[in-house]
């Protein structure tokens, strides 16, 4: 075993063991929502209300997203059994949209796992795939599922939502309200197919 890489191996298998699926996390979103609470160590009124946003935005996206024929040809070309392994957190609004999106295409083909863990109960897998030097969320690691071998990652955002933050943040040094709705209004326009368009092109970097 490569030294350099056992750290990232560890903390992998420390997270799969405590994985949970898709469902059982929108199930915890729920009960969280319907509770008046969030995920990690920090309860705030601010994160009760994205938790509760977001499985209003969840159920939406659930019921309304549409893969084309096309996309579901190349997920169903996938061969290799390779797990996802996501990092998130309740009141996340980038997951909203992405994680429906990962869940839909893992139902499409029985050799993709969907998995998905809180960051701030894994900051050691999280600090080992940072995004610039934060511990952005949702990022998915995409793994072979035997080995566990990294096979690529992705997020937190989708390609064209990335170069907006970044664009926004370039002029103006941090995000505000306003933007965070517009994009999410951007979200909702572009219906899931960006997300499924770098998912899709992550599926075929092995």
């Amino acid at each position: 075993m490569n030294n350099s890489n056992r750290p990232v191996e560890e903390n992998i298998k420390k997270a799969l063991e405590k994985a949970i699926s898709y469902r059982e996390y929108r199930d915890l979103v729920k009960k969280l929502a319907e509770t008046n609470s969030n995920s990690g160590p920090i309860q705030t009124d601010t994160l009760i209300n994205y938790t509760q946003l977001n499985d209003r935005r969840m159920k939406r996206w659930d019921k309304t997203l549409k893969i084309s024929k096309e996309y579901k040809s190349k997920i169903a070309n996938l061969n290799s059994k390779t797990t996802w392994l996501v990092l998130t957190e309740s009141w996340c609004g980038d997951a909203s949209p992405s994680l429906p999106v990962m869940n839909k295409m893992a139902e499409l083909n029985s050799k993709l796992d969907l998995k998905i863990v809180l960051r701030d109960e894994n900051l050691e897998l999280m600090n080992l795939f940072l995004t610039n030097g934060a511990q952005s969320i949702p990022k998915l690691i995409a793994l072979n599922s035997k080995t566990h071998t990294v096979l690529g990652e992705w997020g937190p955002r989708p390609s064209t939502a990335t170069k907006m933050v970044n664009d926004y943040k370039t002029e103006h040094g941090k995000l505000s309200p306003e933007f965070k709705e517009n994009l999410q209004v951007w979200y909702n326009k572009d219906k899931g197919q960006t997300i499924l368009d770098d998912l899709v092109k992550l599926l075929t970097l092995k």
